[in-house]
This record gives structure tokens, C-alpha cells and sequence, in this order.
């Protein structure tokens, strides 16, 4: 559960579902997290996501993150115990 204590600025988030279809697919490169948000880089865009609408995986790792339970500042949430799914 290391991926969730983990700083996420910098780790490419790819979006594998979500309330909105038109957001599942999306991907790029993470530059701001806020509490209920997270800002990405797609291409030359910077577009700002919902944490609560979306279910992603950050880098290469099969660790599917739900959105809505990491609803936490950035800086609680890397200190944050989490439960192993």
C-alpha cells in the first residue's frame, strides 16, 4: 500500500474509471494535488479531475486507487495507515 504514502507529483495517472465516460482513458503527468483534486498534464493542456469521480492507477503499477477514499491533503494522506484491499 506504499503507492498511496507516496508523493503522486510526478507519476503519470492513467484513469480507468469514472462516473464521467468521458474522462476513463485519460492520462498524464500529475503536477498538483489538492484535496479534492489532482491537476495532470496531457500533452500541452493542464486539466484539473474530480478525485471523487474517478478510479485510477498511478505509473506502472496494478494498484487500482479509488478516488473517493484518498479525499485527504496530500500531506495527510502520506501519513495515513491504509487497509490492504
Amino acid at each position: 500500500m506504499e503507492i498511496y504514502n507516496s508523493t503522486w507529483i510526478g507519476a503519470t495517472l492513467n484513469v480507468v474509471e469514472s462516473s464521467d465516460s468521458t474522462l476513463v482513458g485519460r492520462s498524464g503527468v500529475v503536477l498538483h494535488e489538492t484535496k479534492n483534486t489532482l491537476v495532470l498534464l496531457e500533452g500541452d493542456t493542464q486539466v484539473t479531475l474530480g478525485k471523487a469521480a474517478i478510479t485510477f492507477t498511478l505509473d506502472d503499477s496494478d494498484v487500482v486507487i479509488q478516488g473517493a477514499l484518498v479525499g485527504q491533503r496530500p500531506e495527510d494522506r502520506t501519513h495515513r495507515k491504509y487497509r490492504k484491499a
